[in-house]
């Protein structure tokens, strides 16, 4: 196994790691009820994607 002939320092280290970074979601709020969504994801709350019915929404009870 190949073994490196002097070590890496913190600061290249660092600027290799700079793009592992965590994203945030892109959470938007439903046209239907203002309920926040994903894009591209059913509305939880009432069931709208894209203007149009697409699941009937659970009642909670």
């Amino acid at each position: 196994m190949a073994h490196p002939k002097r070590k890496q320092s913190k600061t290249r280290r660092d600027k290799r790691r700079t793009h592992y970074k965590a994203t945030a979601h892109n959470v938007l709020n439903c046209d239907n009820c203002g309920a926040p969504v994903l894009r591209h994801h059913v509305c939880n709350e009432c069931g709208h994607y894209r203007g149009k019915q697409a699941v009937e929404p659970e009642i909670a009870g």
